[in-house]
């Protein structure tokens, strides 16, 4: 007999324990191969194509080191540490996600995962058909703007510059002054290597890495929760477990894209219970035959297609439906 989401968050929560020594290892091994690859990729000797490699790998390292990142924003592992705190605050103001924005717009998320709304704190904003025919031009505009592919894809200026850091520090500049300090630091770094070392090494050592990043960041943010089969409820039906269960995918990934980025295709069994260090999502599910039957999704192109056409939600049918299916 299935057990109820309850009773699989509290059978998760013997998960919930770091091995210290293995939070601290992973920690420093992926900011060690991700200063390596920095620093590789401002040397102008190497071709071109060489340093394209270097990016794209770099890339991934900044993807593993920002799933790490939220991890610790999830109170899962190196807590009352000052250190560990120092050396976070700087990868969160380096992956220009601060973390007086990143820590309120993701537990929002945490708290509020599929329920139908147009608010997109913390997530994309997610309506009913019937909602969105009642919605004005403008509403149904920025609505579809914000669900866009290349408002996903080019992540690095919209959630992570934008959103993220000039919105949040416009709204409440007291608040968010790490976003201030995060932007500064961004453009002077830019701007330094873009002086010393030129055009080419600007972009493939500095821009394409956190383009590359961003934008598998901000995809796989979008995929896990809106694919075929993702459920969502209004605010009155809505649950944390079942939200978990039903509305949360699995990413299939190789072993080597699992390990770039931290497990995190592991993401129903991580919104089960957030305070699950990454290295042990998967000793979680293989515990509790009830989480393999997640709904899932991959980096397939098929399947990003499927996902990113996906629109809205249709309450007669239990899916979410693409444009087409309304006109």
């Amino acid at each position: 007999m299935n057990r109820s989401g309850k009773e699989l968050i509290a059978e998760s929560k013997q998960f919930s324990c770091e091995y210290r020594g293995k939070s601290w290892f992973e920690l420093l091994i992926t900011i060690v191969l991700a200063v390596v690859f920095f620093a590789a990729g401002l040397v102008s000797s190497f071709p071109l194509v060489a340093r394209l490699a270097i990016a794209l790998v770099c890339s991934l390292l900044y993807v593993r080191l920002f799933v790490i990142y939220h991890d610790y924003e999830h109170r899962a592992i190196l807590q009352n540490s000052t250190l560990a705190h120092a050396i976070f605050a700087l990868i969160g103001g380096y992956l220009l996600a601060p973390e007086a924005i990143w820590r309120r717009s993701h537990e929002y998320h945490h708290n509020n995962n599929s329920k139908l709304t147009l608010c997109s704190i913390g997530s994309y904003p997610t309506v009913s058909k019937e909602r969105f025919l009642k919605l004005t031009p403008k509403e149904r505009q920025l609505y579809l703007i914000n669900r866009h592919p290349l408002t996903i894809f080019f992540g690095y200026l919209t959630l992570f510059i934008y959103w993220l850091n000039v919105k949040s520090y416009l709204e409440s500049p007291k608040k968010h002054l790490d976003s201030l300090l995060a932007l500064l630091f961004h453009f002077a770094a830019g701007g330094c290597i873009f002086y010393f070392f030129g055009v080419s090494i600007f972009l493939t050592g500095w821009v394409i890495p956190f383009f590359i990043a961003f934008a598998i960041g901000s995809y796989l943010f979008y995929s896990q929760h809106n694919f075929p089969g993702a459920k969502f409820r209004e605010n009155n039906d809505w649950a944390y477990d079942e939200a978990a269960l039903t509305s949360t995918s699995m990413m299939v990934m190789n072993p080597v894209m699992n390990w770039f980025t931290g497990n995190i295709g592991y993401h129903h069994v991580h919104h089960l219970n957030s305070r699950i260090p990454f290295y042990r999502l998967k000793e979680a599910m293989r515990s509790m035959p009830e989480l393999n039957h997640a709904a899932t999704t991959t980096l397939n192109p098929r399947d990003i297609y499927h996902c990113l056409r996906l629109k809205l939600w249709d309450a007669e049918k239990g899916e979410m439906i693409t444009l087409k299916d309304i006109r």
